[in-house]
């Protein structure tokens, strides 16, 4: 079983490259973020052509998350008990699907913004309600993982030049402790391969050729239970998909499964 996450940054502007890579990728799951869409706009039917189902929580222009399957969906549970809201809003930040043997959630993290903005204290009230969320699936026999965007870098390995992130989110020692936090609940860091250099970067920013420069971030992560851990049989950054014109900024996190 393959399974996977992506950024696509605007499911709109990215359709022929997502519909494209689920064909050559062979994913049989698919976790989604910064759809970008309201739910009623989501392609369902351009995915039903190519024999997957799709789980969906979005509202509009920003964020939204989905799963999207091959293999089953069950027990769809959107959005994020106990999520704190931002600024008197709950945003489409979370959901949750049984895809044959495995459960999922496909998780956008709060980006933070600046580290004295609202924002990141929202960040850091998110995780806690994601931890009290997952901990009964992870604590479970069976193979679990939240999959998505934390907009966290575990370690200073996970970016290019961690100097260059000095006093800025993604980065600061009450971040990586949320991290480290929800691994407590039973999950353990999937870490992947990278097909090309040192480091498996999932994110390179547009601006200043990061991609090819390769400055890039780790921040697009799979998180998975102790029966998830045990079934992984392959992990890897799809990096080829950071190329080429309409990319995405993050590139695929692949995982393949012996369940």
């Amino acid at each position: 079983m393959r399974i996977a996450t992506w950024n696509v940054n605007s499911i709109t502007a990215r359709l022929p490259r997502l519909l494209a890579w689920l064909e050559t990728s062979g994913t049989d799951v698919l976790c989604l973020q910064e759809a970008k869409i309201a739910e009623d706009a989501f392609p369902f039917d351009a995915l039903r052509e190519r024999g997957y189902e799709a789980a969906v929580h979005a509202t509009g222009r920003w964020n939204g998350v989905a799963v999207i399957s091959r293999v089953g969906l069950e027990d769809v549970v959107k959005g994020l008990p106990g999520d704190p809201g931002y600024d008197g809003a709950v945003e489409p930040r979370a959901i949750s699907a049984t895809c044959g043997p495995v459960r999922v959630w496909s998780v956008y993290v709060p980006n933070g913004r600046e580290v004295d903005h609202p924002h990141y204290a929202y960040k850091l009230q998110w995780f806690e309600a994601l931890k009290a969320a997952v901990a009964g699936d992870a604590a479970g026999s069976r193979p679990f993982a939240v999959m998505g965007d934390y907009n966290v870098a575990p370690t200073d390995d996970d970016v290019f030049d961690v100097a260059a992130f000095e006093g800025a989110t993604h980065v600061t020692p009450a971040e990586r402790a949320a991290l480290a936090s929800l691994r407590e609940a039973g999950l353990s860091d999937i870490v992947p391969r990278p097909l090309k250099y040192e480091h498996p970067f999932t994110y390179w920013d547009y601006r200043q050729l990061c991609f090819p420069k390769n400055r890039g971030m780790r921040i697009d992560l799979v998180y998975g239970n102790e029966p998830f851990g045990k079934a992984v049989k392959d992990a890897y950054v799809d990096r080829e998909e950071r190329k080429g014109k309409g990319a995405s900024d993050h590139a695929p996190v692949v995982v393949d499964l012996d369940v």
